[in-house]
């Protein structure tokens, strides 16, 4: 299985201070046409410069994320919010987390149908609640109660996703399906590399402090009430002080490696770099079968961006607005 490490080396002037990701798995720029690829760019550059917008102004990390995700989640291109792929009784269930590296506080809901932008729900369950992680109807309920915008059910419904859960019910209705690939219909114990549209960003603000997020719509077909690592604190996202992890993959394996939290704690004990930790981190997700990527930043403006699929939608901008977006190994 290869192993991609992408690792932006600091520049003191002009260091990285945001960074996102749209999801990894089987890219491939021959079934790419220009005109998706565009879109996919396009989409991109306007999350990080809604990020940027917020940290140049002296916003919070935690706002810049918010801002960022909420791009991404507004767009069906991505498997979050307006793009959320199906699940096998054909409703779009998502999951948010996020987590402030300064203080270690952090939200996450899971399984909602009727929140507009996780992310922000997430963000109330981290400020306006005693709780990290709420579900279902109650986190719907909660958010209503805090002025999160709510939608209908069918504001999630796009044709592409729901022609993907059509094609996997025809061929297989046990199997599963992960977001964006070629050979997409995967069962247990089979799985492999497919395309996996979870969101993320993580944002250094102007005073050190670090923030992850993650946003999702989880696998087409998935079934009874599955939950990724996407709203996991620790497995999906995570912040300290000294870096911020926002992952995507194929769940399961990034739950049980405790992936997130894993690069903050090599990096703590081991004294490894945000590149070399995270490289390691990929590489036993890799070992055990799994696939997918992760962004991280820590509090110098380093930035990686390892993954072990064919492409990882990502990006980054650095402090005086140089932005740089890749799709591809």
């Amino acid at each position: 299985m290869s192993l991609v490490g992408v690792g932006q080396q600091v520049d003191p002037k002009d260091k990285v201070i945001l960074v996102i990701h749209g999801g990894a798995g089987t890219i491939l720029k021959s079934k790419m046409t220009p005109e998706k690829e565009q879109a996919y760019t396009s989409a991109l550059r306007a999350s990080l410069q809604a990020g940027y917008d917020i940290l140049k102004t002296g916003g919070s990390s935690e706002k810049a994320v918010e801002a960022a995700i909420h791009v991404m989640e507004d767009s069906p291109l991505f498997n979050a919010g307006k793009g959320a792929v199906f699940t096998h009784e054909g409703t779009n269930e998502l999951d948010a987390s996020i987590m402030k590296g300064k203080d270690g506080a952090a939200g996450a809901v899971a399984g909602v149908t009727t929140i507009k932008n996780p992310i922000t729900a997430a963000i109330a369950v981290m400020e306006d609640s005693p709780h990290v992680m709420m579900v279902g109807q109650g986190a719907e309920r909660f958010a209503k109660e805090q002025g999160i915008a709510q939608v209908d059910p069918s504001y999630f419904y796009t044709q592409e996703r729901w022609d993907a859960l059509q094609r996997i019910l025809k061929e297989d209705s046990k199997a599963i399906e992960l977001d964006h690939s070629d050979k997409q219909s995967i069962t247990k114990p089979e799985w492999k590399d497919d395309k996996f549209g979870t969101v993320g960003c993580v944002a250094l603000d102007s005073k050190g402090d670090i923030s992850a997020g993650t946003s999702t719509g989880g696998m087409t077909n998935k079934k009874f009430g599955r939950v990724g690592d996407s709203p996991v604190i620790g497995a999906g996202t995570y912040a300290n002080k000294q870096v911020g992890v926002s992952c995507t993959g194929w769940g399961e394996y990034f739950i049980r490696n405790v992936a997130a939290y894993d690069v903050a704690a090599l990096m703590e004990y081991k004294s490894l770099s945000a590149l070399e930790a995270s490289k390691e981190v990929i590489r036993k997700i890799g070992d055990m079968g799994g696939d997918g990527g992760m962004i991280v930043l820590d509090r110098d403006g380093n930035v990686a961006l390892p993954f072990n699929t064919a492409g990882m939608y990502r990006g980054y901008i650095t402090e005086s607005g140089e932005i740089k977006v890749e799709i591809y190994k």
